[in-house]
């Protein structure tokens, strides 16, 4: 546990805010920041109007600032960090994480007029490769991954394949934090219930809706997979309207395939402690927090062999690869074959998140880092 220095101000910058209605950086910053204030810190998260779940002054003890940006593709988040850096300048804070390796260029705006604010960013996976962005929006995040090694006081990667990736190619040696998997249960059943799903009789898998995380593959896949099971996709992107139309349209094929949108909070937890299991088919990222939140309620799981997936889960999933979806279909029949072998696979993936993905020791660490004078 580090030495605790109370009321320090703290600000979190570069995600959509909170309450969390998204991804990745979106739950650092709900489930580190509340933490954080619980331990006496006086903690701001900087978020954006129309893309938190609702808009409050306040959340789970933190402050919530909202700050304007344009709502356009290629330049909402980092419009959205550069006038939330500029803020933050005039409020001396203590120390600043910053998220995002494209926000890395705005990670000195903190200290523009004088503060000695400790600045802190988080560079997530290698965004560059997300088929979403077009030639000038991976040169950009490529030339974010180079500022990131001199912008900021410290870089965090959240994956040991990302910071081995950032130590061969940059030299940098980075602080590798992850994410926790420990959510409360949840308290009843009202998304089950109003899905029509029952406990353990469902298939459950949680992402954004872009193609490098392949829910369209693995519709495909599961067309080949014998049992009669729900598969319950749940997400959604920004941006992605046409995407997610077709995926509509493929699902409409399969009567077994539910696609009730972004589901947040309870209902998402619900969602994930009753599944009968959870695939996981991400190309892009470091550690996925519904990965590691899927190990954390002990379900069995199958996901696609990227360097970063076996990382998290060790041997404690089915593999397939999210190029061929028949490989899919083959490791649902695979998990499914034994009752018995399945749910004792989700039992250690529990044991698995339970000593490597805590939320109080992914505080301790961010704390430590944050406070560092």
């Amino acid at each position: 546990m580090p030495d605790r220095r109370a009321g320090l101000r703290l600000a979190i910058l570069g995600t959509r805010g909170i309450p969390a209605a998204y991804g990745g950086f979106e739950t650092l910053a709900e489930e580190l920041s509340s933490r954080l204030a619980e331990r006496g810190h006086e903690v701001t998260v900087y978020a954006r109007r129309r893309l938190v779940a609702r808009e409050v002054e306040r959340h789970r003890g933190v402050r919530v600032v909202f700050v304007p940006t344009v709502h356009r593709k290629y330049f909402e988040t980092v419009v959205h960090t550069l006038l939330s850096g500029l803020h933050a300048a005039g409020q001396g804070y203590d120390a600043v994480l910053v998220c995002n390796a494209v926000n890395a260029l705005t990670c000195r705006l903190p200290r523009l007029l004088g503060a000695s604010t400790r600045v802190v960013l988080n560079v997530d996976g290698l965004e560059r490769n997300r088929r979403k962005w077009n030639a000038l929006g991976k040169l950009v995040y490529f030339l974010s991954e180079r500022l990131s090694c001199v912008m900021p006081d410290v870089v965090v990667t959240d994956a040991r394949a990302i910071e081995e990736y950032y130590r061969s190619s940059f030299g940098l040696a980075s602080t590798f934090i992850p994410y926790g998997s420990d959510l409360p249960a949840p308290g009843g059943s009202a998304t089950l219930d109003r899905l029509g799903l029952k406990r353990g009789g469902y298939v459950l898998y949680v992402s954004r809706f872009e193609p490098e995380n392949n829910p369209d593959g693995v519709l495909r896949g599961y067309r080949g997979f014998s049992r009669e099971l729900p598969l319950v996709l749940v997400g959604s992107a920004p941006y992605a309207e046409r995407f997610i139309s077709g995926l509509r349209a493929q699902a409409a094929e399969d009567p077994r395939v539910l696609l009730p949108g972004a589901i947040y909070g309870e209902g998402y937890r619900e969602l994930l402690a009753n599944a009968a299991a959870y695939i996981h088919a991400t190309e892009v990222g470091g550690t996925h927090p519904a990965l590691v939140e899927a190990m954390g309620f002990g379900r069995p799981i199958v996901a696609h062999g990227t360097a970063e997936n076996r990382e998290v889960l060790g041997d404690e999933a089915v593999w397939f690869e999210a190029g061929r979806p028949e490989t899919l279909s083959a490791a649902l029949e695979e998990l499914f074959r034994s009752d018995e072998g399945r749910l004792a696979m989700g039992t250690r993936a529990g044991r698995r998140a339970a000593e490597l993905y805590r939320w109080d020791a992914v505080t301790d660490a961010y704390e430590r880092l944050l406070q560092v004078r």
